[in-house]
C-alpha cells in the first residue's frame, strides 16, 4: 500500500492537467473563432452537409431513384420541397443524397492527391540532387496547365465516370501538395534536430517520419482545407459536361447538368443543386481561411 498511495496524488494532478490543457484550447478555439465569425459559419456549412451525408436515409423524405411520372417537373411545395425533376423524383432527396456523392469524391480527391504529393515532396526534398531537380520540372509543367483544361482531357482520355473524374482531379492536384510539402523539407532539414538526428545515424526515413511530416502538416492541413472547396466545383464542373458522375446518380454537377434544359421554365431544377455546390465550397473556404489563421503565429496577434 504504502508504494501505491504516493502515486495516486500524482495520477490525480496529471488527470486535472490534462483537463485544463483541453480546457484551454477550446477556450483558445472558442476565442479564435469568435474574433472570425465567417469561420463558425463555415464550420456551421460543413457540420449541415456531414449531417446531410451521414443522415441521409433519415432526412430524405423519398426514395431519390423513385420515378412517379405523375408527379413530372412539380415546383417547390410542402410535399416536394425542391420540387420534382423530369420523371417526377423528389429533388431535395436527390440534392441529400448527392451530398455523399459530391462531397465523398471531393474528400477522396483531396486525400490522394496531399497523400501522394506530400510522399513525393518530402522525398524530393530529402534526397535533393538530380531527383529533386527533375520531379520539380514535371511538377512544373503540370502546374503550368489550367488545372480545369487537364483534368477535361484525363477524365475524357479515362472514360467518363465518376471514379475515372476523380482520378483526373487528383492527378491536377498533386503538384501542389509536391511544391508545399517540398518547401516545408527543405526548411525543416536544415533546422538543428534535423541535423543532429542526422548526426547521430538516422535514417532519412527516420528523419522525414519522426521530424520533416509531423512539423511539415499544418500548413499542409490548411491546403487540403482550401483545396476542398475548389475540388467540389471541379468535380461538380466535369459531371456538368457528362465526363463525371453519370445518370441516374444522385450527383450536384450531374442534377445542374440534367436541369438546364428545364432552366427557363422549371427554374428549380437547376437551382437547388447549384446553391447545394455553390454553398459547400464557400463553407469549406471559410473554414480553411479560419484554420491559416489559427494556426499562423503572425496573424494570431491582428
Amino acid at each position: 500500500m504504502s508504494a501505491v498511495m504516493p502515486s495516486e496524488p500524482a495520477a490525480a494532478g496529471a488527470a486535472m492537467r490534462r483537463t485544463k490543457s483541453v480546457s484551454e484550447r477550446l477556450h483558445y478555439l472558442w476565442y479564435l473563432s469568435r474574433r472570425s465569425p465567417l469561420t463558425l459559419v463555415g464550420a456551421a456549412i460543413i457540420l449541415l452537409v456531414l449531417i446531410m451525408i451521414i443522415a441521409a436515409p433519415v432526412i430524405a423524405p423519398f426514395n431519390p431513384d423513385k420515378v412517379s411520372l405523375t408527379a413530372r417537373l412539380l415546383p417547390p411545395s410542402t410535399a416536394h420541397w425542391f420540387g420534382t425533376d423530369e420523371v417526377g423524383r423528389d429533388l431535395f432527396s436527390r440534392v441529400i443524397y448527392g451530398a455523399r456523392a459530391s462531397c465523398g469524391a471531393a474528400f477522396m480527391i483531396v486525400l490522394i492527391s496531399m497523400s501522394v504529393g506530400v510522399l513525393i515532396g518530402c522525398f524530393s526534398g530529402v534526397v535533393g540532387g538530380r531527383v529533386d531537380t527533375a520531379i520539380m520540372r514535371l511538377m512544373d509543367v503540370v502546374l503550368a496547365l489550367p488545372a480545369l483544361v487537364l483534368a477535361m482531357a484525363l477524365a475524357a482520355a479515362l472514360g467518363p465516370s465518376l471514379f475515372n473524374s476523380m482520378l483526373a482531379v487528383a492527378i491536377v492536384r498533386i503538384p501542389a501538395y509536391v511544391r508545399l510539402a517540398r518547401g516545408q523539407t527543405l526548411s525543416l532539414r536544415e533546422q538543428v534536430f534535423v541535423k543532429a538526428s542526422r548526426t547521430f545515424g538516422a535514417s532519412p526515413f527516420y528523419i522525414l517520419r519522426w521530424h520533416i511530416l509531423p512539423n511539415a502538416m499544418s500548413p499542409i492541413i490548411v491546403q487540403a482545407t482550401l483545396d476542398l472547396g475548389g475540388v467540389v466545383l471541379i468535380a461538380a464542373a466535369l459531371s456538368f459536361i457528362g465526363l463525371g458522375a453519370q445518370p441516374p446518380t444522385s450527383e450536384w454537377g450531374a442534377l445542374v447538368s440534367s436541369g438546364r434544359s428545364y432552366m427557363l421554365d422549371q427554374w428549380w431544377y437547376a437551382t437547388f443543386p447549384g446553391l447545394a455546390i455553390l454553398i459547400t465550397a464557400m463553407g469549406c473556404n471559410l473554414v480553411g481561411d479560419g484554420i491559416r489563421d489559427m494556426l499562423d503565429p503572425r496573424l494570431r496577434g491582428r
